[in-house]
């Protein structure tokens, strides 16, 4: 890993959900009906024996209405100019990988930038990703395969990719090595959260 990635601060996704879930008085048994996991899955998620895909992450910010950027931590005052040192990104780690928060969780217009360090095998998780607004993506390091509605497109250092986010999408990281993707999710309505309109059923 990068010395930043290192650096970083990094959230501990099991104490966190359960906060989110109490503060909103939602019972575990109702947020696993939500959020379509079982209730034993969520269990092993919040008592921390197990770290969650990014689907589930996704599943569970619908479930609790809330952007997955709710996982960094409280909400902060949105700013129209949001700055960040390289060493004070907030990471959080999934199955297989490191999703890390760009400043998009400042910032008061419609725009989420974020980083995926994935490792071989990494994946979105087993269900396709639909939201409103657009995704740009652009691969630095390793190799990543992109599937828009049914083509998939493999990206290689340097490779791009832009599409319309309401086009069914998952990603996967094919390679042997680790790969890193800067994505960019932009143009959504304003008032909404990208990441809260994935997996809706």
């Amino acid at each position: 890993m990068e010395p930043y990635q290192r650096d970083a601060i990094s959230v501990d996704v099991s104490s966190r959900l359960r906060e989110l879930r109490e503060a909103r008085g939602i019972s575990m048994r109702t947020l696993a009906s939500r959020s379509g996991l079982s209730a034993n899955a969520l269990s092993m998620i919040e008592r921390g024996k197990t770290s969650p895909s990014v689907s589930t992450l996704y599943k569970l910010a619908n479930a609790l209405g809330v952007s997955i950027t709710a996982f960094f931590g409280t909400e902060n005052e949105k700013r129209q100019v949001v700055f960040l040192k390289h060493d004070a990104r907030t990471r959080l780690p999934f199955t297989r990988g490191v999703f890390e928060a760009l400043g998009g969780e400042n910032f008061a217009g419609r725009v989420e930038p974020f980083m995926l360090t994935m490792e071989s095998g990494a994946s979105c998780g087993p269900h396709d990703i639909v939201h409103s607004g657009h995704e740009f993506v652009f691969c630095l390091r390793g190799q990543l395969d992109y599937t828009v509605e049914k083509e998939t497109f493999r990206l290689e250092p340097g490779d791009s990719l832009l599409f319309a986010s309401k086009l069914r999408h998952r990603w996967k990281n094919p390679a042997t090595t680790v790969t890193n993707a800067l994505i960019i999710i932009s143009g959504f309505a304003e008032g909404e959260e990208p990441h809260a309109m994935h997996w809706k059923k």
